[in-house]
């Protein structure tokens, strides 16, 4: 991607650009060039975005009964938090901490964020690099990729 990538991102029409675009943008992005579109308004986009598609992309014949409220907790310029409530073949996703427990909660920075969501980046070695921490169900953590069609770059 060209030196200025935040514009470029910004110029995005979120809402035509599949989930294999998106991985492929990422794909060529450094993590200097993430923390720069991880910054402000452009960060909302995109989190809004990315959150906003996991229900899409839920593969509730994979899930099957599965029920558990995942917390995602993305660092950076600030804590931004959304919940994943899987249960009995449904995705739904919010914006915000509830006071429910969940199940299992995600925390990682932007970059480390943008890279697992667009299958850029491999979750195990994420963890095991500190990169990921993952905290209650890791059973449930090492069999997220399976609920969610990831997109390949």
């Amino acid at each position: 991607m060209a030196e200025d990538a935040r514009a470029q991102v910004a110029e995005l029409d979120f809402a035509r650009v599949t989930p294999e675009e998106f991985a492929k943008i990422v794909k060529g992005l450094t993590r200097r060039q993430i923390a720069e579109i991880a910054e402000g308004e452009l960060r909302t986009r995109v989190l809004t975005e990315v959150f906003g598609r996991m229900g899409r992309q839920f593969r509730p014949e994979a899930a099957g009964s599965v029920r558990a409220l995942i917390r995602w907790k993305i660092t950076g310029e600030s804590e931004v938090v959304y919940e994943t409530t899987l249960d009995d073949g449904t995705c739904t996703v919010r914006e915000g901490r509830t006071e429910a427990e969940p199940r299992l909660t995600l925390i990682m920075d932007d970059a480390e964020f943008l890279k697992l969501v667009s299958g850029n980046g491999n979750p195990v070695t994420m963890f095991l690099t500190r990169k990921l921490k993952a905290v209650g169900d890791l059973s449930l953590a090492s069999g997220l990729n399976r609920y969610f069609d990831i997109p390949k770059a």
